[in-house]
């Protein structure tokens, strides 16, 4: 019975990763690519690291797998986030789309001089 499970959270892993790499061709802009590539992707890794936690069934297989998903919960919205400013700034971005603009006011002031 726990093969079966195991097998069906990779399937459901795995699918959630193919969606995130499509998405990443699909989408036509920024936002959405990057939608694309951190909510499915993260949370397939996340099922992926639980199916294999339950497959090998040894603590030490589960402790070693926390940090993994930690570190990814962590650092996929940043990096999202992080290139979303940047394509802000680049002006990759479709502005008339924004329904709210809360970077228009740091965009109108050039940066302070000096650091």
């Amino acid at each position: 019975m726990t093969e079966i499970i195991v097998l069906v959270l990779i399937l459901i892993g795995a699918l959630l990763c193919l969606t995130a790499s499509i998405g990443l061709l699909r989408f036509r802009d920024v936002p959405t690519r990057l939608h694309a590539a951190t909510k499915p992707q993260v949370l397939g890794l996340l099922i992926i690291c639980i199916a294999i936690a339950l497959a090998l069934g040894s603590w030490q297989v589960a402790a070693f797998l926390v940090p993994v998903m930690l570190i990814q919960l962590a650092t996929a919205p940043l990096s999202a986030h992080m290139v979303g400013r940047q394509a802000y700034r680049n002006g990759t971005i479709d502005e008339p789309s924004l329904y709210v603009d809360e970077l228009a006011e740091d965009k109108a002031t050039p940066p302070a001089a000096g650091g």
